[in-house]
């Protein structure tokens, strides 16, 4: 019925924001989606991988919709490693596969972050950014929220909520009043929103949809560096070691 999606809100007309905070929450997950990139949270134990769709439909000033689409793999190991990538965007005519620019290695024990550019063929290390919390606005007369019940998606259970946002005229840049509808549905197994719509009159309609869901130990190559790229390490060197008198 539905396409299996990961968490994220769109900025502007392109580009998806972080939704960091209480676990709990339905509302707030710490899953990062940005324009071709997906990552996900660094939770050890719970591995997984899968294809990560993301599909927008952009409205033109001539009345037609451009519609595009990307397509990245995404993935956690048991230590909780994670693997993101960066592709071009393809018309949503065009079923080829679009290309790989970036490879984004995150590794939780290590707080490195390895960014592999698959043009240049160069790997840049540098510590990882703790991600902070973004408060949504709390419910109340212009924000609704709605519990939309469990369902099993990718052969797993998930909980739905929709999240519907009013803005009024004089802010939504449009001259009328409009509403702003996300639409998650987040997997307790997997501690992870595996389903999402973003829909939004100025900018029109988003998904991101996971699918080829596996559990269990991903492959490992995709937590290395490729053996022919140059390494460009820019963590802080360990701090000297004391001397023993």
């Amino acid at each position: 019925m539905k396409c299996v999606l990961l968490s994220a809100v769109l900025l502007g007309s392109a580009a998806f924001a972080a939704q960091v905070s209480n676990d709990a929450n339905p509302l707030y997950r710490p899953v990062t989606i940005r324009t071709g990139t997906i990552s996900v949270p660094a939770i050890p134990g719970v591995p997984f991988s899968a294809k990560a769709i993301i599909v927008r439909q952009i409205p033109m000033p001539d009345g037609t919709v451009a519609e595009s689409r990307n397509l990245n793999i995404i993935a956690r190991d048991s230590r909780g490693r994670t693997h993101g990538e960066m592709r071009g965007w393809l018309p949503a005519s065009n079923s080829g596969t679009p290309v790989l620019s970036e490879v984004i290695i995150d590794d939780p024990q290590t707080q490195v972050r390895t960014v592999c550019n698959m043009v240049t063929h160069v790997a840049m290390r540098q510590p990882q950014q703790m991600p902070t919390a973004r408060v949504m606005p709390p419910a109340g007369p212009s924000v609704k929220a709605e519990d939309l019940g469990t369902e099993e998606l990718e052969h797993m259970l998930a909980r739905g909520t929709r999240r519907s946002v009013t803005i009024p005229a004089n802010s939504s840049g449009t001259g009328v009043p409009i509403t702003v509808v996300d639409e998650y549905w987040y997997s307790e197994d997997l501690h992870l929103n595996i389903l999402l719509v973003h829909d939004d009159p100025r900018t029109g309609h988003q998904t991101v949809a996971l699918s080829d869901l596996k559990l269990g130990e991903p492959d490992a190559a995709l937590f290395e560096i490729p053996v022919d790229f140059k390494v460009v390490d820019l963590t802080p060197p360990p701090p000297p070691k004391a001397v023993r008198r």
